[in-house]
């Protein structure tokens, strides 16, 4: 995996990284994060459209982030889609560590045509997930549904430990469209919520901890 032996050969450089895989009857996922990196990703899901949501968050967020992922998609695309957010929330809570330094909070709206994504993350060690999309849900795409992107969210925030709120308005009858700038606005508000503040001297929370 190209991008994963870049990342974990620079260890001693002090990058955050992690590397999490997942093994089950229905999926089987392999995954490397830098959180401190460049934007760049090698995606191969099975789901082309979760590949593409996944390299835009990995671009906007400048995360370095390579993810293999067989599953049952004979089925359908609910285990692997929800086991990736799984893997990628896991993944992000081994890379951050004790949280030490990070600014904790992070937001960020971004536009696509009429429709505009604002997302609101807390890395405060609980796992909470909200959407909001004011007039009603976007129309499913024949090769993915809403409910698939609410699922991979949720999944993500409860094993990061994160409170994700999103809001989606103006949705458009294309869900390409409607979840894109989510996607691109996730990674936004996570780099911000994972970069080091110098004036933070150790962890952000008043408790002197996140779990």
């Amino acid at each position: 995996m190209g991008i994963l032996k870049k990342i974990f050969g620079s260890k001693g450089a002090g990058k955050r990284t992690s590397s999490r895989s997942r093994n089950t009857k229905e999926t089987r996922i392999r995954l490397g994060l830098t959180v401190d990196g460049e934007g760049r990703s090698q995606i191969k899901t099975g789901i082309g459209f979760l590949d593409h949501m996944l390299e835009l968050f990995s671009f906007w967020g400048h995360f370095d982030l390579e993810v293999k992922a067989e599953g049952d998609l004979k089925v359908d695309i609910h285990h692997t889609n929800e086991d990736i957010g799984i893997v990628l929330g896991q993944a992000f809570k081994e890379a951050l560590g004790d949280k030490n330094g990070i600014k904790r909070i992070g937001s960020a709206s971004v536009p696509m045509e009429a429709v505009t994504a604002s997302v609101a993350v807390d890395i405060c060690g609980r796992g909470s997930f909200k959407l909001d999309i004011p007039g009603g849900l976007a129309q499913d795409d024949e090769n993915y549904r809403m409910a698939y992107a609410e699922h991979f969210f949720e999944s993500f925030a409860q094993q990061l430990g994160a409170n994700v709120n999103i809001r989606i308005e103006n949705p458009s009858s294309d869900l390409h469209a409607t979840l894109e700038p989510a996607f691109k606005a996730l990674g936004i508000a996570l780099d911000q919520a994972t970069q080091i503040d110098p004036r933070r001297k150790g962890i952000p929370s008043t408790k002197g901890v996140i779990d």
